[in-house]
C-alpha cells in the first residue's frame, strides 16, 4: 500500500474526472467508489469518493461542494511525455469541455486541476552542459503555450524558429 496518496477535492465531478484520467494513461484504473449516506452533507447516494490509479500511483477524488476547497496552480500533476503525439493527445483530452492551455504547457482541466504536460526531452535539453543551448531552449519554451518539440529541437540546435 502506498504511504502517501494525493487527495483531490472537487465541488462536483470527481467520478467524471477519475473516469477521464484513467482513460488517458496505461496501467490506470478505478479502484473503488463510495457514496454519501443519509444525513450526510451531500445528497444521499451521490458519489463521495473515487479511489483510482494513474500509472500505478494512487489518488482519491472527493465530491464536497464547499467554498473552502478549490484547486490552485500551487500544485499540479506533472506528466512526462515520450513524444509530440502524447503531448497533443493529453493536452486535447484534458482541456476538452472547458479546460485551458496556459503558458509552457501548464494546463487546467475543466475542474480546475492544474497539469504540466511536458516532453521528457525538454528536461534533457534544459539540463544540457552547454548553457547557450539550454538558454535557447528555455527562451523558446517561454514563448509557447502547448510545447512544440520540433521547435525546441530547432532552438537547441541554434536554428531560427519556423514562422
Amino acid at each position: 500500500m502506498q504511504k502517501i496518496t494525493t487527495f483531490l477535492t472537487y465541488k462536483k465531478g470527481a467520478e467524471d474526472a477519475a473516469k477521464l484520467y484513467t482513460s488517458l494513461f496505461k496501467n490506470s484504473r478505478i479502484v473503488s467508489t463510495t457514496r454519501y449516506g443519509e444525513g450526510s452533507p451531500e445528497p444521499a447516494g451521490g458519489v463521495m469518493t473515487v479511489e483510482f490509479e494513474l500509472e500505478g500511483q494512487r489518488y482519491v477524488a472527493l465530491n464536497a461542494d464547499s467554498p473552502t476547497f478549490t484547486f490552485t496552480d500551487g500544485i499540479s500533476l506533472s506528466v512526462s511525455c515520450d513524444d509530440q503525439a502524447e503531448v497533443d493527445r493529453l493536452t486535447e483530452r484534458l482541456t476538452a469541455g472547458g479546460g485551458e492551455v496556459g503558458q509552457c504547457s501548464w494546463i487546467k482541466d475543466r475542474w480546475g486541476v492544474a497539469w504540466q504536460i511536458t516532453p521528457r526531452v525538454l528536461g534533457e535539453m534544459l539540463g544540457d552542459k552547454d548553457p547557450e543551448k539550454a538558454k535557447r531552449v528555455l527562451q523558446a519554451m517561454l514563448k509557447m503555450k502547448k510545447i512544440d518539440i520540433a521547435e525546441l529541437k530547432r532552438a537547441y540546435a541554434g536554428e531560427t524558429a519556423k514562422v
